[in-house]
C-alpha cells in the first residue's frame, strides 16, 4: 500500500496545540513528492527534464483535530490521469488509532518548460509509465 508518514512538529500547530488547517495541504504535497521518490521517478528529476506539474485546484475536508506529536498516515490515490492532467485523492489518518483526520483531493496539469500543456506520453513516456504504475498501485 502506498503510503506517508508524517510526525506533527510544534510549530505546525495553533494556541491550543491543534494543527492549523493549512499544514494538511502541505502534507499532500509531501506525500506526492514521497510517493514519486519511492516510485523512483523524483519530482526533482521531472522538473530537471524539464515538465512541471502546477497545482489546479485543492481541497480538504476536515474530519478530526490532528494534535502536536501525533504521527499521522497519508494515503494517496491517483483517481485520474490521462497524460495532461493528474487528480488525486487522500485520506490522512492518526497512525496508532487509523482515526480519519481528513480527507483531499488536488488536480494537476502537466507543462513543458516554456509552461505550455504536455502529454507525457509524448515527451516522456518514463514519467508516464510511472503514474500509469502509480494508477493502477493506489486503486487496489
Amino acid at each position: 500500500m502506498v503510503q506517508y508518514e508524517h510526525k506533527v512538529q510544534y510549530y505546525e500547530t495553533d494556541k491550543m496545540g491543534v494543527v492549523h488547517h493549512s499544514n494538511y495541504i502541505r502534507w499532500f504535497e509531501e506525500c506526492r513528492v514521497d510517493t514519486m521518490e519511492k516510485e523512483g521517478y523524483s519530482y526533482q528529476r521531472m522538473e530537471k527534464e524539464g515538465i512541471i506539474c502546477p497545482v489546479v485546484s485543492v481541497s480538504c475536508k476536515y474530519v478530526s483535530m490532528t494534535e502536536f506529536g501525533e504521527t499521522v498516515v497519508v494515503f494517496p490515490k491517483v483517481e485520474k490521469f490521462n497524460g495532461v492532467r493528474l487528480a488525486l485523492s487522500y485520506v490522512v489518518k492518526n497512525k496508532e488509532t487509523g482515526e480519519i483526520r481528513c480527507t483531499g483531493e488536488s488536480s494537476h496539469c502537466f507543462l513543458n518548460a516554456k509552461g505550455n500543456p504536455a502529454n507525457l506520453k509524448k515527451i516522456n513516456p518514463e514519467c508516464y509509465e510511472m503514474f500509469e504504475k502509480l494508477q493502477k498501485k493506489t486503486s487496489l
